[in-house]
């Protein structure tokens, strides 16, 4: 059966919806029009009105760290009621950016969280954290895509190098991006999320089972009771 989009219709053709294109400067809205018209297509991003499409991924480079990333975060998120994981979400950022990022950590909007979920399902606004996994794209995600999360306030950015085996932790302050110091262990510890705890060594070694004892450490905190006592009653006044 032909395809209704390239099938004449009375005295006109219903207009195709051009493919995406690495490169193509577009406004949001006409970034999603073409998405979504190429669901084979799992990847794309708009940073500052232009179209990134990343190379097919691969375990090593990519899809093994991703996962690990995933897991530390959905870790945290079992043990704290009000706190959301995305994989692979599109951000409605402003009218130039929809990134795609690997990773987000949200608190949900109805227990305080300073981003927002629309009527279409999409997040909007800068989350409390995101996380890149950068083999190739090491340079965009360090530099432009950097400047686009800081410029929307997300809270906390984290970059894994693959090629460097090494993690970068930024903080939000003072409108800029600052490096999160290590603690006396040696471990990165969330300053938005207490208890968000991550050993940057072990996790690039892919030794995941300290990774996610680092992590049963951090959720077992009273910081990390207190946080969760915060949110509930945060979202008891909500509702």
């Amino acid at each position: 059966m032909a395809n209704p989009r390239t099938v004449p219709h009375g005295p006109e053709k219903v207009a195709r919806v051009p493919p995406l294109e690495p490169g193509d400067q577009l406004t949001r809205d006409e970034f999603e029009r073409r998405y979504e018209a190429m669901p084979h297509v799992k990847k794309a991003e708009l940073i500052e009105g232009e179209v990134h499409m990343p190379s097919p991924v691969r375990l090593q480079q990519h899809g093994g760290p991703h996962a690990d990333l995933i897991g530390w975060m959905v870790y945290y998120r079992a043990h704290t009621p009000g706190v959301r994981v995305g994989d692979n979400c599109s951000i409605r950022l402003d009218l130039d950016n929809e990134p795609q990022p690997d990773g987000a950590v949200i608190i949900l909007p109805e227990y305080g969280g300073q981003a927002q979920i629309d009527s279409d399902g999409y997040i909007v606004g800068g989350p409390e954290l995101l996380g890149e996994v950068s083999g190739s794209s090491v340079s965009i995600d360090l530099n432009k895509k950097a400047r686009v999360y800081r410029r929307n306030e997300v809270r906390e950015y984290v970059v894994w190098r693959v090629e460097d085996q090494a993690i970068d932790w930024f903080t939000w302050k003072n409108s800029q991006f600052e490096r999160l110091p290590l603690d006396e262990n040696g471990l990165y510890r969330s300053e938005v999320f207490p208890g968000l705890w991550l050993d940057a060594r072990a996790l690039v070694q892919g030794d995941m089972a300290h990774v996610l004892a680092v992590a049963q450490a951090g959720v077992a905190t009273p910081e990390h009771g207190a946080f969760i006592a915060k949110l509930q009653k945060q979202f008891s006044r909500t509702f």
